[in-house]
């Protein structure tokens, strides 16, 4: 359980202020339960005509003979002035406002409880959002998005739906046996006693069989994780498994996935399921015992317990068997819930690699340029950029061309900090962009990559987006810049129409033009194009390469390029081969060194 407790101790704290009204209503309404149960001691006597009469006022004190001497003194006023059935009323009432009163401070501490419940389960839900935007690209390339969504999703639910649920358990049932104890205790001490050994011994059985339902669960929680990836590689591959008839072979994939899910979820339920008849068979066992010796204490002629004494003390034990009996399934409850809390651990507490410096460089204006030193870099234990050294001036356009996996995307994903190299330096006006603050840095540059990234929302919105205070002028602006005004203005509810998922009711061309349009609108001065136009037809092209020119004009870029046509007018063009430099200069500086930026042209002339 101290893992239990740690996780309240780590997202309880806000909520100081609720836990202590909800303690305090617990407590109030435990004290007005016992009562309630006292009352019954008076009203058995009254049925059983055992009752004694007390004339005389003693002085309270914590224990029986006082507490139900003084209610029998109230008692007997009231037949003396009154009637025995006058009397008999009055209690019944008694107990009914005490019940009242019970019922009304028990619903006032759920009440407080259901709020610290649900602020923690948006707690957790805040956190991890703001640490999967915190975590760098490199975390997602080694993680499968359906188990991230899984554990933001169903492991988020399985906490709220057995920790969260079960703080209410912790937060009342201790004070309900505690204040039942007590209640005990007054009655007879040495019944309590032997009550004291029968109930951790059931406690530690059920906890017994509890501990193994976590690891099973973990098991489980994690096969989920991987039927949401097919489900999500699914939706996103559809095009390509009906067109190569891959129907089967999926199908048979999500089938064994989401039979070997039923196997774990069978076996770790057929457990869960255990925790109710088991403490109800401990439960019943127990009482069955505290009947057997208490019948014996009555039995006993020299027994100071009368039959109404010993009615009372079942009532006021049985109310420890409800909230014993829910301790026991909360914990097999708690097990489920701390296994999904690890998972979301896994994610809360991943180091990132890409940190801020303690102490920040200011870049200020860019009017220099950018400088990459002897740059290496490798994602595994392979290197994928060895020794890279390239100057870039400021205005200036430098394009970088070679075959698939030599180095190019990898070469400008390292600017804005995506990932961070091995060894050498990247600086921006003489500053490591490592000392430099990452949202200076990425305030610096605009991102055209080759695929689209829009959003489910307007034109509007995907333009503005990441710029505060954008108005409908200034997008307008910069989506003429980018060639997109016309289409946008001809949809149906012009710039406040929605695009779809990804832009999924526009043409590549339209998509690519919108991405263009929001880098415009950011006005950054470094600029960089990831083979922005090498999936588009040829009057798209045209298109998004004006809007490209346009949106290049007195920017310092870096254009990767697979179409060698686009890239003519370069101030500099390096050509990558297996993570190296091998050639650079402008267009007819390369054509005319005849080695490999001519074989690259040669083969696209044809």
């Amino acid at each position: 359980m101290r893992e239990f407790f740690k996780v309240l101790g780590r997202f309880i704290p806000p909520y100081k202020t609720d836990l202590i009204l909800n303690f305090v209503y617990n407590v109030l309404g435990a004290l007005f339960g016992v009562f309630s149960f006292f009352m019954l001691k008076p009203v058995l006597e009254k049925l059983f005509e055992t009752d004694t009469t007390v004339v005389e006022r003693v002085p309270w004190a914590l224990s029986k003979d006082a507490i139900f001497d003084n209610l029998n003194y109230y008692i007997t006023q009231v037949k003396v002035n009154y009637s025995e059935e006058i009397a008999l009323l009055a209690i019944c009432g008694l107990l009914v406002i005490m019940v009242f009163m019970k019922v009304l401070f028990t619903y006032l501490a759920s009440y407080k409880s259901v709020g610290i419940r649900n602020g923690v389960v948006r707690d957790i839900r805040s956190q991890i959002y703001d640490k999967i935007i915190a975590l760098p690209i490199g975390y997602f390339t080694e993680e499968r998005k359906g188990d991230i969504i899984s554990r933001t999703t169903g492991d988020v639910q399985e906490v709220e739906n057995s920790v969260m649920t079960s703080l209410d358990m912790f937060l009342k049932n201790p004070v309900l046996i505690l204040a039942s104890l007590a209640g005990m205790l007054i009655m007879s001490v040495k019944m309590t006693l032997f009550v004291f050994i029968l109930l951790p011994v059931a406690g530690y059985i059920i906890g017994r069989v509890g501990r193994s339902l976590k690891k099973t669960s973990r098991r489980g929680q994690n096969k989920m994780g991987e039927l949401l990836s097919t489900i999500e590689e699914t939706l996103s591959g559809l095009r390509v498994i009906k067109a190569f008839n891959a129907e089967d072979h999926m199908n048979a994939r999500y089938d064994d996935e989401n039979n070997e899910y039923r196997r774990i979820m069978n076996s770790l339920m057929r457990r869960r399921v255990l925790a109710h008849p088991m403490s109800e068979l401990l439960g019943t066992i127990v009482i069955v015992v505290v009947l057997w010796y208490g019948g014996r204490l009555i039995l006993n002629e020299n027994s100071t317990m009368s039959a109404s004494d010993f009615i009372t003390f079942l009532v006021v034990f049985y109310g420890i068997i409800n909230p014993a009996k829910a301790f026991s399934q909360a914990f097999y409850s708690i097990q489920k819930g701390l296994a999904a809390m690890d998972r979301i651990d896994d994610i809360l507490y991943a180091e990132s690699p890409i940190k801020e410096a303690e102490k920040t460089e200011t870049i200020g204006t860019f009017d220099q340029g950018i400088e990459y030193d002897n740059v290496t870099f490798a994602y595994g234990t392979e290197d994928v950029l060895k020794n890279v050294s390239v100057s870039i001036p400021r205005g200036k356009m430098v394009a970088l061309v070679g075959q698939s996996g030599s180095g190019k995307s990898t070469f400008v994903d390292l600017l804005p900090r995506f990932y961070d190299v091995k060894a050498g330096a990247i600086k921006v006006n003489g500053v490591d962009i490592k000392k430099a603050s990452m949202k200076e840095l990425r305030g610096l540059i605009g991102y055209v990559n080759q695929e689209p990234i829009l959003f489910n929302d307007s034109f509007f919105n995907n333009i503005a987006f990441g710029v505060e205070n954008a108005s409908m002028e200034d997008v307008i602006a910069a989506a003429k810049v980018a060639n997109a005004h016309d289409f946008i203005e001809a949809s149906e509810d012009g710039y406040h129409t929605n695009i779809g998922d990804r832009g999924s009711k526009l043409s590549g061309g339209q998509r690519q033009r919108l991405s263009i349009a929001r880098a415009v609108l950011k006005n950054p001065p470094i600029l960089i194009l990831d083979e922005a136009t090498s999936a588009l037809d040829t009057e798209s092209e045209k298109l998004v390469q004006q809007a490209l020119e346009n949106l290049m004009k007195d920017r310092t870029s870096l254009v990767v390029a697979h179409r060698l046509s686009t890239i003519k007018n370069a101030d500099q063009i390096c050509v990558f081969h297996e993570g190296k430099v091998v050639e650079r200069g402008t267009h007819d500086e390369l054509l005319k060194l005849n080695k490999v930026y001519s074989k690259l042209h040669e083969m696209q002339a044809l």
